[in-house]
């Protein structure tokens, strides 16, 4: 019984934080639970912490709605979708790896030359490019936010929020579809999901005080200090995984 506590408290104290962190941000639940659930579970991944993921995004997505723009969505989600379509056929060809260190400093790069001020140009182009490398990312490491938030970073914090929250909860129903017609969306994965949901609501919840202070001036340095993170966390498995 005490095991049970135990567990329940581990996997609700890491998704609590995960979705603070993407309900002050736009984006990070993946950063802090993807590696922190698999060593408790591993079989909360994928398909469990998407949909953990996708009811996240939506509480955001209503949250912020007035703030909401659609007209680069449809850039992005089509960079996502085609991002994952090239993501999977490379893992063919070349080991998972070795991508993730190529992404990972290709995002910790892109923080270190906005940092010193050069300006991504929000534009169509921009917005296809870092969709398709989210894509990438999100299907070799399971952590593809970076790439969108960097672009989005010098806007207004409910517009970075809103905008990603859409162009994730897209890119999610995409790959909970393709999950299921693989067969790794079942029952099993609709259990291991409720379990995760109670940290996942508390972290919204308690998000909403958050958001509000990064919002004074301080969306921009969190968005490059998670990027950092989610940059760094990527090459750690990578090498991890290479041991």
């Amino acid at each position: 019984m005490e095991e049970s506590l135990l567990y329940l408290l581990a996997v609700n104290t890491i998704t609590t934080l995960g979705a603070l962190l993407q309900g002050s941000v736009g984006f990070g639940l993946g950063l802090i639970s993807v590696p922190l659930l698999t060593l408790i579970n591993p079989r909360f991944i994928p398909a469990p912490l998407l949909l953990a993921a996708l009811i996240l995004n939506l509480l955001i997505f209503n949250r912020e709605l007035p703030h909401a723009e659609f007209k680069t969505v449809g850039w992005a989600v089509s960079g996502r979708l085609v991002g994952a379509v090239i993501g999977g056929l490379i893992l063919k060809i070349i080991p998972g790896n070795y991508l993730n260190l190529l992404f990972g400093t290709m995002v910790i790069m892109a923080v270190l030359l906005t940092a010193i001020k050069l300006k991504i140009p929000r534009n169509s182009t921009n917005i296809l490019i870092a969709g398709t490398a989210s894509g990438i990312m999100g299907t070799t490491s399971s952590i593809g936010g970076a790439p969108l938030a960097i672009v989005f970073q010098h806007e207004q914090g409910p517009r970075i929020r809103a905008s990603l929250s859409v162009i994730f909860i897209f890119g999610t129903i995409l790959s909970l579809v393709s999950l299921f017609f693989i067969g790794r969306l079942g029952i099993t994965e609709l259990i291991l999901t409720l379990q995760l949901l109670p940290g996942v609501l508390l972290g919204f919840l308690l998000s909403r005080k958050t958001a509000d202070t990064l919002d004074r001036g301080f969306i921009r340095l969190a968005i490059l200090i998670v990027s950092t993170a989610s940059g760094l966390v990527v090459i750690f498995k990578t090498f991890f995984l290479h041991l």
